[in-house]
């Protein structure tokens, strides 16, 4: 009977383990800082945005950024734990957006550009999220 019970308590504490193993794995925020950049459209002289991802966490909420698209094509708001796919694979001049959210620049303009102007008009430099490279 000890054997038994020992066992099933065994099985419990592994199946225990198990779930949580993938609950916390649920929870992946993703990476602490992004050189974001984009690959369909590049710009002619293209600079990369260093954004520091943790930081942006801390403030706000991931629907405040994040969003996905419906079959029709309109935005959807973001839905707690969905997969983020990359802006650019509907920020693109193929994808048939509105002018001003044709590229992914442009959309992330539009989006951080807003953000930071109504949070500090200091943080709109482009020089904040396009630093000069160090020689």
């Amino acid at each position: 009977m000890k054997k038994l019970t020992l066992c099933a308590v065994s099985m419990t504490l592994a199946f225990g383990l198990c779930f949580a193993g993938a609950a916390l794995a649920s929870d992946d925020k993703g990476p602490a800082e992004m050189t974001l950049t984009s690959t369909i459209d590049p710009a002619k002289k293209a600079k990369p945005a260093i954004f520091p991802h943790a930081k942006h966490q801390e403030r706000l909420k991931c629907g405040e950024c994040h969003h996905s698209k419906g079959a029709d094509g309109k935005q959807v708001a973001y839905v707690e734990g969905q997969k983020i796919e990359k802006c650019e694979s509907c920020h693109n001049k193929a994808a048939g957006m509105p002018k001003k959210l044709t590229t992914f620049k442009e959309a992330a303009h539009a989006n951080c550009k807003a953000c930071h102007k109504a949070e500090d008009k200091k943080l709109a430099k482009c020089s904040v999220c396009h630093p000069k490279k160090k020689k």
